[in-house]
């Protein structure tokens, strides 16, 4: 009998070989425009060093890892292929060493960024 903690790291580590397929179909000329974006948003978002959320926030912080990271994988595995999904899938389980993606990084630096300006500006109107 398996523990629950098994069946965890055993879906986390489909998660992690699903963003590095992922990250490969984004890169794909076999991939469709559509899968194509949504696969390049996810990996590059799931691969960034930095959460949109981050981590030490409660609960919300964890949410965009337990949710938003597995329905975007979901949304960009049901755009694709499923030969080629299998395909890549395989690829990404031999593959030894993690992406990263300085792309996600940039992207969730300039959405803290212009939210930052947005409230500056709200702030600025409001006790101005």
């Amino acid at each position: 009998m398996t523990s629950q903690l098994d069946k965890i790291k055993r879906w986390a580590a489909r998660l992690k070989r699903d963003v590095i397929a992922l990250w490969l179909a984004a890169r794909d000329p076999r991939t469709p425009w559509a899968a194509k974006i949504v696969a390049a948003a996810v990996a590059a978002y799931a691969l960034s060093p930095i959460d949109l959320v981050p981590d030490f926030v409660p609960v919300l912080g964890w949410l965009d890892d337990l949710i938003i990271v597995p329905l975007g994988i979901a949304l960009a595995v049901r755009l694709a292929p499923r030969s080629l999904m299998t395909e890549l899938r395989e690829t990404a389980a031999c593959r030894t060493e993690r992406p990263t993606s300085r792309l996600g990084a940039a992207a969730i630096i300039g959405l803290w960024l212009a939210a930052a300006v947005l409230i500056a500006a709200w702030l600025a109107r409001r006790f101005h």
